[in-house]
């Protein structure tokens, strides 16, 4: 039985903490929220996993507990910059990680379908547009930048993050990426793919967070049986 602590009590922890204790190869042996945050650093018990849907700012205390724990880490925390995913990509030196914006299973089959149509789809123009609830902290969301690499890997077009005023004609190598937020909306993507009178629009609708736990979840079982490394979804359940 795998032993697994949670990083984060809010919305996704709370659906996460569910899903582990209805697992019979799972052991939940704490959750850890911001009351109190610093048990990661000596009072949490060590685990075989940790799932982390927290806050960037807890990222001290993540990297410090999987360092003295030697435990697998899940993170599915979003708004990290280059420097603070080198750190998470670093921890995969010594054990198994792995870091995704979106822990859906029909989001990695999206990016893949994306990918495709932009080989196949030259000349098109690529826009992407995300949509999220009104209690969204971080825009665009990591999931709307998993897209973005999965259309522009070699970094061809430049990309803008909404537009206003006299911005002029369109670039041909431009890529909009552009963020709703408003209600309870879970998570809504659409790589749009406009063409000389068509366009390809590519959508994936989440109803509930419990896709993104449920994906978690399965990752964890999966990472615990892998050697050191930092994965990404596609290579860990694929």
């Amino acid at each position: 039985m795998t032993k697994v602590l949670i990083v984060g009590d809010g919305r996704m922890g709370t659906i996460i903490r569910e899903l582990v204790e209805a697992d019979e190869e799972l052991d939940l042996v704490g959750v850890i929220g911001i009351d109190n945050k610093n048990d990661l650093l000596e009072a949490a018990p060590a685990a075989g996993v940790v799932i982390d849907f927290s806050h960037k700012s807890m990222l001290d205390l993540v990297e410090a507990y999987v360092k003295r724990t030697g435990a697998a880490l899940v993170s599915g925390t979003t708004g990290y910059d280059e420097a603070e995913m080198a750190r998470i990509k670093a921890l995969g030196e010594t054990m198994p990680v792995i870091h995704s914006a979106n822990y859906s299973l029909g989001v990695a089959v999206l990016r893949h379908l994306a990918a495709q149509a932009a080989k196949e789809l030259p000349g098109f123009d690529i826009e992407i547009v995300e949509t999220h609830h009104n209690q969204k902290v971080d825009a665009p969301s990591g999931t709307a930048k998993l897209l973005l690499s999965a259309v522009n890997p070699n970094d061809e077009y430049d990309v803008v993050y909404g537009r206003e005023g006299m911005c002029g004609k369109r670039p041909e190598k431009e890529i909009g990426v552009h963020a709703l937020r408003g209600g309870t909306v879970a998570g809504t993507h659409t790589v749009h793919f406009f063409g000389q009178d068509e366009e390809v629009a590519l959508t994936h609708r989440a109803t509930s967070r419990r896709i993104f736990a449920t994906g978690a979840v399965a990752a964890a079982k999966k990472l615990v049986t892998r050697e050191p490394g930092f994965y990404n979804f596609d290579e860990l359940m694929f």
